[in-house]
């Protein structure tokens, strides 16, 4: 396979049309359809409905996208391993995560890595929504979550376990549920707008309705809230260890079920010339998530 045939198929769903993806790659849009349809041939199935506005993966594209993203990405991590040193990481780095990831694991990472690439200038934009990272100029995103992003391209960089969590009083007040049913009658401290926690059985993926008194829009709400006696609360590994230590939460295990493990991905907008700034933050952090 041609890999700038590819190129154009993953420009073409990032942008949202031929039109824009020919334009971003400096070709003609009749160019770009002629290799779109060329690699379509090639591998024997439709990629994409096309439309005059827009265009739409069929299934097969949806299962090929991921692999396109990466052929990309090693070509370009291929070129940069034999670039000159010299060009090395500089210039501003625009990273977004979550708040309470940001602060308790991004943040305490970017020091080293700025010691370690002292030509790169760092802008950490922390929040709780999801950023446009496209109309916002972000370099790389962090998140945590089972992506679904076709128009970006995503790397998995480390599992992100979690689990049930409450307060000493809680448990004291309340009990501790042991099984699914159990916990639909307890104080669930969920998400603003979320009514479910996804749970696995065994193969089996499980969603589980949960209400409680409390909701937030804010995982670091739910958190204190938590630790507050409010609520059990199903929260990251990495988010409770200081609580976990200090014996202000205990774990809940469930008999029938655990809840669904994300994982924590970095998200940019291209795999095409993915700059150094970009490679060298994603392996640092990549390494201080495995303990490297």
């Amino acid at each position: 396979m041609d890999l700038s045939d590819i190129a154009i198929l993953v420009e073409a769903i990032h942008a949202g049309s031929l039109a824009a993806a020919a334009r971003r790659l400096g070709i003609a849009p009749m160019a770009a359809s002629r290799r779109l349809a060329a690699l379509e041939e090639q591998l024997g199935t439709r990629l994409v409905h096309r439309t005059t506005r827009a265009l739409a993966l069929t299934p097969e594209g949806e299962a090929f996208l991921p692999y396109a993203q990466a052929m990309l990405e090693d070509e370009a991590n291929a070129r940069a391993a034999v670039r000159p040193s010299a060009a090395g990481a500089s210039g501003l780095l625009r990273v977004t995560a979550s708040v309470p990831f940001g602060r308790k694991v991004v943040t305490p990472m970017i020091p080293d890595f700025m010691r370690a690439n002292p030509d790169v200038q760092v802008d950490l934009l922390l929040t709780d929504s999801i950023v446009d990272i496209v109309a916002q100029g972000i370099d790389v995103a962090v998140r945590i979550a089972t992506l679904r992003e076709n128009a970006l391209v995503a790397r998995r960089l480390a599992d992100n376990p979690r689990a049930l969590y409450a307060a000493p009083a809680y448990i004291a007040d309340h009990g501790a549920p042991t099984t699914l049913a159990e916990l639909a009658r307890h104080q669930c401290l969920a998400t603003t707008g979320v009514s479910h926690w996804t749970f696995l059985n065994g193969a089996r993926t499980v969603r589980q309705k949960v209400a409680g008194r409390f909701t937030a829009s804010s995982v670091e709400a739910l958190h204190q809230a938590c630790l507050g006696g409010l609520g059990i609360a199903n929260l990251s590994a990495w988010d409770v260890k200081e609580e976990l230590a200090a014996g202000r939460l205990l774990p809940i295990t469930l008999a029938d079920a655990h809840p669904e493990p994300l994982a924590v991905w970095a998200v940019y907008p291209t795999a095409r010339l993915v700059p150094p700034k970009v490679r060298l933050f994603v392996a640092a952090l990549e390494a201080c998530l495995r303990g490297g």
